[in-house]
């Protein structure tokens, strides 16, 4: 049985580096008869490769793309090198790919033979990136949550606040959402017993599991954008509501998901909802934009850019005689 999986492993690795082989090929690279090669073909089919067979003299065997993608076999090289771009690609989050790079470094570091392990570790050490300005985070600890969402298992870790101030946090991992420059975790803190939104660069110590939890109703159900609005919204004094006069691809140029959030009013237009403490704070960086705006809440905002507006109207005026003087 040992034999004919080794076999199996060896005929999957020579149709995946290869475009199309022949029976007869086949069978002289393996070292077994034409028979051999077509029962093993068999065999790998029924686990699901999709292998097709052309007929006749020039014809062969190629693997072809399915719908189901069937176990990657990769040798040493080629694991390290997936492996080190996946936790390149974790430290430096890239819009749309970092959550899956780092399922599947959770899922590839599980499998790496223990040979290659120290390996993989002294590259990862010495590589470095020139990042943008990003929140970096530790792919351990990414990983370490990847996989605790994945087992329904809850971790412990000493996190830090906006202001600095560290506890220590019992949760369930839910969610990992990358927004571009930080990664975000969405948890049922089970201390607090609520939903809490974490960012992932302030957990100070290596995640640990604990007991395995039964999953809770979420208190949204998209997740991504419930973390869009706990950033952007709700830890604000005041939730501000504006309508562009411009496209939403001309404001977004300007204005990141975690910023604000945007939405099209028609072709022509933007609305936009983000948090601010300080109204004066709030109509200085929607003033920067240079694109006409109305104010939809809250009222104090636009009673507020009245004042304003009034101020900068008399600050355009010719000084007067007596000032000259002066």
């Amino acid at each position: 049985m040992l034999e004919t999986s080794a076999r199996l492993l060896q005929l999957l690795s020579l149709l995946q580096v290869h475009r199309e082989w022949t029976g007869s090929a086949l069978a002289e690279r393996m070292d077994v008869t034409e028979r051999t090669v077509r029962r093993d073909i068999g065999k790998l089919r029924s686990l699901g490769y999709p292998i097709s067979a052309s007929p006749g003299v020039a014809g062969g065997y190629q693997l072809g793309a399915g719908a189901q993608l069937p176990p990657l076999l990769l040798d040493d090289g080629e694991a390290i090198a997936v492996a080190l771009g996946l936790a390149t690609i974790a430290s430096g989050p890239i819009a749309g790919i970092g959550e899956a790079s780092v399922r599947a470094l959770a899922k590839l570091e599980q499998v790496l033979p223990p040979r290659l392990r120290p390996r993989f570790s002294a590259l990862k050490g010495s590589v470095s990136t020139l990042a943008a300005p990003t929140s970096l985070v530790d792919p351990d600890c990414l990983t370490a949550i990847s996989s605790a969402v994945s087992q329904r298992r809850a971790i412990g870790f000493t996190y830090g606040n906006s202001d600095g101030v560290t506890s220590r946090r019992v949760v369930e991992p839910y969610r990992l959402v990358d927004t571009g420059r930080r990664w975000y975790l969405v948890a049922w803190d089970t201390m607090r017993e609520d939903w809490r939104t974490f960012r992932v660069d302030r957990i100070s110590s290596a995640p640990t599991e604990r007991h395995k939890y039964l999953p809770r109703p979420l208190p949204t159900e998209n997740l991504v954008d419930y973390v869009q609005q706990s950033i952007t919204r709700s830890p604000y004094r005041y939730d501000v509501v504006v309508r562009f006069h411009a496209p939403l691809a001309r404001i977004a140029e300007h204005i990141g998901p975690s910023l604000a959030q945007l939405q099209p009013d028609g072709p022509e237009q933007t609305i936009l909802r983000a948090g601010w403490d300080s109204l004066d704070y709030s109509l200085m960086h929607l003033s920067m934009l240079n694109v006409d705006f109305d104010v939809l809440e809250p009222v104090e905002l636009r009673e507020r850019a009245r004042q304003m507006a009034a101020r900068l109207e008399r600050s355009g005026r010719e000084p007067s005689a007596h000032h000259h003087d002066r």
